[in-house]
């Protein structure tokens, strides 16, 4: 019986590795089809009631930060309020938060129906056969791209270190924000992102 548990506690925690990333990896993305530096291409997509807008329309005039989210991942969702306070915090300022929800797991009623729940007032379009996030080759939620004032990108990966508000010790994507806001170049411009695996149709 003992020799059982183990096995499916072995199983249960491989199952689970699949799904998620771990946490506190300062390494970067193996693999990232928007390179540091490069202009992000504009796209289309429609936002949870089905209006287009595209990446120019909804840009900032000093920055525009992207966030892949999802609905049920307990990663994105650990993050829903410090989301939605870097775009309170930054808005004035001139950077404009977009959020895009890729699975094709979570239908756009759904993701409507998340951020009402959630309190997110920041746009957040849907992406039909996750062609964005194939372009940006986004893997995970959440997974932050900051682009600045004329549209590159300066910033790859998590948001902070853990997932766990009160274990946050680093906060890359503030310090790149306020590096984009100062002039200055991001230090810190690529750090792995953590948490659940977009859902690909």
């Amino acid at each position: 019986m003992k020799k059982l548990s183990a096995i499916l506690l072995l199983l249960a925690l491989a199952f689970a590795s699949t799904a998620c990333e771990t946490e506190d990896s300062d390494t970067p993305n193996a693999k990232a089809a928007l390179a540091i530096g490069a202009a992000a291409p504009d796209f289309t997509l429609p936002d949870v009631d089905g209006k287009q807008h595209s990446l120019a329309s909804l840009k900032g005039k000093s920055g525009t930060l992207i966030l892949f989210v999802a609905t049920q991942c307990p990663y994105s969702n650990a993050y829903n309020a410090r989301m939605q306070k870097l775009a309170d915090d930054y808005r004035a300022k001139g950077v404009n938060v977009v959020g895009i929800n890729s699975n094709s797991t979570e239908p756009a009623a759904e993701v409507k129906q998340h951020a009402a729940a959630n309190g997110l007032n920041f746009t957040i379009l849907k992406d039909p056969g996750n062609q964005i996030a194939d372009r940006y080759d986004a893997q995970l939620t959440p997974e932050a791209y900051l682009l600045d004032a004329s549209g590159k990108l300066v910033y790859h990966g998590r948001i902070d270190n853990s997932r766990y508000g009160v274990m946050v010790t680093s906060n890359e994507l503030r310090d790149a924000i306020e590096a984009v806001l100062a002039g200055k170049p991001v230090e810190k411009a690529e750090v792995k992102a953590f948490g659940c695996t977009i859902k690909r149709g």
